[in-house]
């Protein structure tokens, strides 16, 4: 069976509510041999930054010379590369294969994410990896990754994303992302906000797994940035300079929790070092050259991560005559995320994420600034040749968008 004919049949298993559950996605594994057991497993949560946080640990164990397994979502191009091992996407095959070998033990109908996580677990334990780094999909305690035992657990930042399935208060979503700490299992957590870690820290306490938290600056703090090289130079404080392949201060501090989550691993200060300075985050603010246009990337897709990016953009040298394209999906505050970015561009192209789940003009229509020059194109086709009559793009909003630009650059 074609690669396309089995991903576009678990696509259409989307949706949130519907699978397995915990209950159900435990004995499907237990009927494929509880794969998940034969790894040992990096666990990660978080409202933004578990993405590269998980891509950052799993190239440093890479370097350490660790065979590892990468499970991350969404993709930018290709589904292939939401499971990885030492940063090699799954072959088109090769997924077709795990996925079917999943359906075969199939009784309970799975959901679409259920299905990959399932697919991801098996294939890490056919290709025999020493470790997996594992991104939840949706929240923490609910999200079938969490069915696995890891030897540590990672919770990034915590922010009000996703309100309509996890709560709609920092508490009440910190408490689901919290439902990853496993009874002993030691926790690293960059989550600032002080209602968010009285839980985190609660919830530690109570399954007796021993807790850091990750403060900016530690050890690493921004010195400076390269945006021919798309590098930031780490200094550190003991007066080292480490380079890190990615721009901006959320990733420094991103940087900082791999770097203690590596040090808790038992992984050498030089496997980390190179790590940094090879690692590839498409779609983090990645700077790339396209024909005559130079475009920014950003699947910055919630307020929180917007705001970080509207920080990081006054910073840049790339804040006069740029195009921001931008579009949302129809159950993020939207609203909120064009009020963030409006101010800051002259020129504003407002289009149609390639999803069921992008929001449409109708939707946009009472959110939109008055004062704002904004022209909406619902085809992002048509809307990226608008933005490329700018010399500067910034392309944001939403990761599926990101990815279809990203894939139609050629990138």
């Amino acid at each position: 069976m074609s690669f396309d004919i089995v991903f576009n049949y678990i696509l259409r298993r989307s949706g949130i509510g519907c699978g397995a559950g915990p209950d159900g996605f435990r004995e499907l594994l237990e009927r494929l041999g509880n794969p998940q057991n034969q790894y040992k497993i990096i666990h990660v949560a978080g409202t933004n930054g578990k993405g590269s946080v998980c891509t950052l640990t799993a190239r440093i164990l890479t370097c350490a010379g660790y065979k590892t397994g990468l499970f991350v979502s969404p993709h930018l191009v290709s589904p292939t590369e939401r499971i990885q091992i030492d940063g090699e996407a799954i072959s088109k095959k090769q997924f077709s294969q795990a996925v079917l070998e999943v359906f075969q033990e199939e009784e309970e109908e799975l959901n679409f994410f259920e299905i990959l996580t399932a697919a991801a677990l098996v294939y890490f334990a056919r290709q025999k990896v020493q470790y997996a780094v594992l991104e939840t999909g949706l929240g923490g305690r609910k999200d079938p990754t969490n069915s696995c035992v890891p030897v540590l657990s990672l919770i990034t930042s915590i922010g009000l994303d996703h309100m309509q399935y996890l709560g709609s208060s920092l508490t009440q979503i910190a408490r689901e992302k919290a439902g990853i700490i496993k009874p002993g299992v030691p926790v690293i957590s960059g989550t600032v906000n002080p209602a968010a870690r009285d839980v985190i820290r609660q919830t530690a306490k109570k399954q007796k797994a021993p807790l850091r938290f990750v403060g900016e600056g530690e050890p690493f703090f921004e010195y400076a940035y390269d945006f021919v090289n798309n590098q930031t130079v780490l200094h550190t404080r003991d007066g080292e300079e480490w380079l890190l392949h990615a721009l901006g201060r959320r990733q420094a501090i991103n940087a900082c929790v791999a770097y203690q989550a590596a040090r808790l691993l038992g992984v050498p200060d030089q496997a980390v070092a190179q790590a940094f300075e090879t690692v590839s985050l498409p779609g983090r603010f990645e700077v790339a050259r396209a024909g005559k246009n130079l475009f920014v990337l950003d699947g910055a897709h919630n307020p929180q991560a917007v705001e970080l990016l509207v920080e990081f953009w006054q910073k840049t040298p790339f804040t006069h005559d740029t195009a921001l394209l931008c579009g949302f999906m129809r159950d993020k505050d939207y609203k909120k995320m064009l009020a963030l970015l409006c101010p800051h561009f002259e020129r504003i192209i407002l289009t149609v994420p390639p999803s069921p789940r992008g929001a449409a003009e109708a939707d946009l229509r009472s959110a939109l600034p008055k004062k704002a020059n904004i022209v909406f194109e619902p085809d992002w086709k048509k809307a990226l040749q608008l933005a490329k009559k700018s010399p500067r793009v910034l392309c944001t909003g939403s990761f599926y968008l990101v990815g279809a630009v990203r894939g139609k650059l050629r990138l």
